[in-house]
């Protein structure tokens, strides 16, 4: 019985293909902008997980607060400076503290001019061989950077093959940065996170010599005893600096970070931008519905002698519900296929332009199997809860009333 309920349903969108195809419209946009918008977010979500694993669950990040948008430290109004340093230094559960400093640098080769991101590395090996263990990072060729190797620079991944300059950097290669050669010593091979595919990494003398860089600093690493003490190093840091600095809590002019406080602040803006998309899609998804409800109205109308005829045959009323509400239910369905359909590939291609025009591998998309069954199920339901009001008034169309259509 069901299935002749669905053979009837299929035979009446056939006669009405264009109007069939209109009522799709609004359900297949609102699926496909959910489908295509969340799988990039996802992939959004996914990558920029990848960043932050790149540093340990037992590292923090001592900075000055910001005033806008720019490197770590560079926008900061009062830098962190040696005088810090120390102080976190004689902080318990301090293991290793270690400055950085990342900067924007001029950067010609082949006699082409490029600015790059330009981050310091420590001269000291223990701390040296901490930053590459936290980075995970891997060489593509040549070697890494030692605690003695001036005037040489190790690159990251987009660095060496920056289209820019027409012609591959290789190991060997001379660059000049901010006025001064320096030698390729070695480049890194792609890594997850953008922040080291896209800078040039040398040692803290020929930063500071570079940039002319005296006491300051743009942020501190800095390692605990372990990872389950990293909350309480954090307290003991800002007590620290509060109290040399004369601040009382929350009115810090200092942040102390670690990964995992990023990554929930990431994942909060991502699903806030997530629930912005869903709702800009309900608003679609909602002319759908009612452009299914509408079209079901009319199908009712259309059919008022067909059903008083199969009402006179045997058909019960819930005989006449199940066809329509079955006929509605299809119709958000095949809308959520194409939507879900159209949506990866508009997905796919958005990724294509990142990753061959934009040079970044950021905005991949990625498309869980729960976002294509929820997609499905949503657009069925939509349909037939659109197609039930219809649908119970022509379940009580009495089949003499139908003597009045021609």
């Amino acid at each position: 019985m069901l299935k002749d309920f669905f053979s009837i349903s299929v035979n009446s969108m056939k006669k009405r293909k264009l109007r069939s195809w209109l009522t799709l419209l609004g359900i297949f946009i609102g699926i496909a902008a959910v489908v295509s918008l969340i799988s990039l977010g996802e992939g959004l979500r996914t990558a920029i997980t990848g960043q932050f694993a790149t540093l340990s669950a037992d590292t923090l990040i001592v900075q000055n607060a910001e005033t806008g948008f720019g490197p770590p430290g560079s926008t900061a109004i009062k830098k962190l400076t040696s005088h810090d340093l120390k102080l976190i230094e004689n902080v318990r559960g301090a293991v290793e503290v270690i400055l950085r400093n990342l900067r924007i640098g001029k950067i010609e080769y082949n006699k082409i001019l490029s600015f790059n991101y330009v981050a310091s590395m420590p001269e000291n090996k223990k701390k040296l061989d901490f930053i590459y263990q936290n980075l995970n990072v891997e060489l593509e060729s040549g070697k890494f950077l030692e605690n003695a190797d001036y005037g040489k620079v190790l690159l990251g991944n987009d660095i060496a093959n920056n289209p820019e300059f027409d012609k591959k950097i290789r190991t060997g290669s001379r660059l000049n940065i901010q006025g001064k050669d320096f030698e390729v010593i070695g480049i890194l091979k792609k890594a997850s996170s953008f922040q080291v595919n896209i800078a040039i990494l040398m040692l803290d003398k020929d930063m500071n010599n570079i940039f002319n860089i005296k006491d300051e600093i743009d942020f501190i690493v800095i390692r605990a005893e372990s990872k389950d003490k990293v909350t309480k190093l954090a307290e003991d840091i800002a007590n620290v600096l509060r109290k040399d600095r004369k601040e009382k809590k929350g009115e810090e002019d200092f942040t102390i970070q670690t990964p995992l406080q990023a990554l929930q602040a990431v994942n909060t803006i991502l699903n806030i931008i997530n629930i912005i998309v869903i709702g800009i899609a309900a608003i679609s998804l909602l002319i759908g519905a009612i452009g299914i409800a509408n079209t079901m109205y009319t199908s009712v109308l259309e059919r008022t002698k067909e059903i008083g005829v199969m009402k006179a045959i045997g058909a019960k009323n819930s005989d006449i519900l199940k066809i329509f509400a079955i006929e509605s239910g299809i119709l958000g369905l095949i809308g959520g296929i194409l939507g879900i359909l159209v949506g990866i590939l508009t997905g796919k291609i958005i990724e294509y332009i990142a990753i061959n025009q934009l040079q970044t591998n950021l905005l991949r998309i990625a498309t869980p199997w729960y976002l294509i069954v929820g997609c499905l199920l949503f657009a069925f339901i939509i349909g037939s809860v659109s197609g039930f009001l219809p649908a119970r008034q022509a379940s009580k169309i009495k089949p003499a009333d139908t003597l009045r259509y021609e």
